[in-house]
């Protein structure tokens, strides 16, 4: 078997294996590399746990080793090279695509994601509520309100709820007690920029710093969280009818979603 280019992995993924979709429209689509590998493996280091294709370490785009601060997260990272056949999809691999984002950019400016996390605690999905109709907003109530009293007594973060667009303003208690909350779920040491990925993943995709905290802290499985972020699109499709784009789309976000979930428990 042929040795691939040196960094090869890298380059991959720094591609983020998906094209912009303008692009492709003009264009034929970059062929997907071939498999060059036989056997995955992990490899036990002092700084944690690598991945091996064959001999070769694995790397990130900034050329970082990739180094799994647990061996749980290893195993599954290793999965997901197994996993590919005759060719390396890179979308295929979203927790390998979350591990590369933890030790290239979060690794390097946690405070600033935390930062942006606080900035989705300001505007949460869960807090803007219809008046009307009335079945929607019985579905957000029985959806949401489980949530909102389990940041209050939980964490001790009371969220006020407002109705349509109109901007809620947090208190500064409610947003001190969630940034806690969010340190608290980080914690500190190799495993937290992995943590506050899988955070913001969370947050991003679902809309809600809240249904990310609720998950992290397993008041919510992450079918109940993706449910509950998507109430409202739901509902609309119940009325108009289901729109197969959006629900490919939703099950790509669906996808991720369930790796920033899994990776938050890999290293717990």
């Amino acid at each position: 078997m042929a040795n691939p280019p040196s960094g090869l992995e890298a380059d991959l993924f720094a591609q983020g294996g998906e094209r912009d979709p303008q692009i492709s429209a003009r264009g034929p689509a970059r062929p997907l590399p071939n498999r060059f590998y036989a056997q995955v493996s992990v490899d036990e280091t002092t700084q944690g746990f690598g991945i091996l294709l064959d001999a070769r370490p694995v790397y990130t785009p900034q050329k970082q080793r990739v180094i799994a601060p647990s061996r749980l997260l290893a195993e599954y990272l290793a999965l997901e090279w197994a996993a590919q056949t005759s060719t390396i999809n890179p979308a295929a691999m979203p927790l390998t695509r979350l591990t590369n984002t933890a030790l290239d950019g979060v690794a390097l400016q946690q405070a600033a994601v935390e930062a942006e996390l606080m900035r989705f605690a300001a505007s949460d999905l869960i807090c803007y509520r219809v008046e009307e109709p009335e079945t929607l907003a019985s579905r957000q109530a029985a959806c949401w309100d489980p949530v909102l009293a389990f940041l209050k007594d939980r964490l001790g973060a009371k969220l006020s709820l407002g109705a349509g667009v109109t901007f809620v303003n947090q208190s500064s208690e409610a947003l001190a007690a969630l940034n806690s909350a969010v340190r608290a779920t980080v914690k500190s040491g190799a495993g937290a920029p992995f943590r506050l990925t899988a955070m913001y993943e969370l947050t991003a995709l679902s809309g809600s710093l809240a249904l990310a905290l609720a998950l992290a802290h397993k008041f919510l499985s992450v079918e109940a969280a993706w449910t509950a972020a998507n109430l409202d699109e739901d509902f609309q499709m119940s009325v108009w009818g289901e729109d197969q784009e959006a629900l490919a789309r939703r099950e790509k976000r669906y996808s991720d979603f369930r790796a920033a979930a899994l990776l938050l428990d890999c290293i717990a």
